[in-house]
């Protein structure tokens, strides 16, 4: 028996990309998709690749999406909590946005300026715990799931071994990304001109303010995180997907125990390579759920980690497919097969 999906906020970038994944996916069966100025067209009018559905997008409300086993809420951040709120007769509820990613109200509210409205279960099953095991454990058999920011995953796995390990000090990391538009979301995309975007970087956020950052801290606190500081620079890059990130710190042991950290984490992961010959490229893994991870040191007692991410897979909607695999006792890999689309 497949179980009937519904996907609010179809029609952005997340929401197609969500969909794309649903229709590869053996236990998965599309039923409904949502939009909000969108509503009323037709599902190929913004997503022209998925003309073959036939699907119209009908308004985003509780009354389009109660009734499904799975709800994807793919809407802008501070907008799921009202939605979500007013849902029942649901079996499983996956937030692509921020509103239940913050275990704490008080980094909600600074970075978000809102009423913070709790927090699900965190959908990055690789994460390692200070505590023993990993975020997987926790999502069997969950209702609801909060799906990790995109530059938060980058981050968090290119770090977090390392510190459940104890091999690193945490009070001066620092995390550079360079990051594809989409990652700005499509609304904010179309304020991209041309001119601006072409053969350009351009740093974004920057000075403490991103809001993936109190995500990032919390990440590496549940890996084990004490004194915590990180400086965290995102670049927006003429590409259309995909975050490579660069992240160093000063590290407390032998180069050789630091990489066997890093693969006694993750040699036995599913949808992380650790390269040894290469470095991480964002080509390599784009359409994918995979993750591109290697690392290096320097003279400076520092270790520098390349991880490279598609930020609308593994970042966003392949994170989500994932989790819920976990939550429903699905083969965690099912429906992330495929590899690779045009960049």
């Amino acid at each position: 028996m497949a179980y009937s999906v519904a996907v609010a906020g179809a029609s952005g970038y997340v929401g197609g990309e969500l969909i794309r994944l649903i229709l590869n996916h053996p236990d998965l069966e599309l039923k409904t998709v949502t939009a909000h100025s969108n509503a009323g067209q037709t599902l190929s009018s913004v997503h022209p690749q998925l003309a073959h559905l036939q699907m119209n997008l009908v308004e985003t409300k509780p009354a389009s999406l109660n009734g499904h086993d799975v709800v994807f809420l793919a809407l802008p951040h501070t907008q799921s909590a009202a939605i979500a709120g007013e849902l029942d007769a649901v079996g499983l509820v996956l937030d692509c946005g921020a509103d239940f990613r913050l275990e704490s109200s008080e980094r909600w509210e600074k970075f978000y300026q809102t009423k913070h409205a709790g927090a699900w279960n965190y959908g990055l099953p690789e994460l390692t715990l200070a505590s023993g095991g990993k975020q997987r454990s926790r999502l069997s058999g969950v209702e609801a799931i909060a799906v990790p920011g995109c530059n938060v995953t980058a981050v968090t796995l290119s770090l977090a071994p390392l510190i459940t390990a104890d091999l690193i000090e945490t009070d001066d990391i620092v995390a550079n990304l360079t990051v594809g538009t989409s990652g700005a979301g499509k609304s904010a995309k179309t304020e991209l001109s041309s001119s601006e975007m072409s053969g350009n970087l351009k740093a974004y956020a920057v000075g403490g303010i991103h809001r993936h950052i109190p995500e990032i801290l919390q990440n590496l606190e549940k890996a084990g995180a004490v004194e915590l500081n990180i400086t965290f620079t995102p670049v927006l890059a003429p590409v259309s997907r995909g975050i490579l990130a660069v992240s160093s710190a000063k590290i407390k042991a032998s180069p050789e125990k630091l990489t066997e950290a890093l693969h006694d984490a993750y040699h036995d992961e599913s949808f992380i390579d650790l390269l040894t010959d290469t470095l991480p490229e964002t080509a390599s893994v784009t359409g994918s759920n995979r993750v591109q991870i290697s690392h290096s040191f320097d003279p400076s007692g520092r270790i520098t980690v390349f991880c490279a991410i598609d930020n609308l897979v593994k970042g966003t909607a392949g994170a989500a497919i994932q989790s819920l695999n976990l939550a429903l006792g699905l083969v965690e890999q099912a429906g992330l097969g495929q590899i690779g689309i045009r960049p």
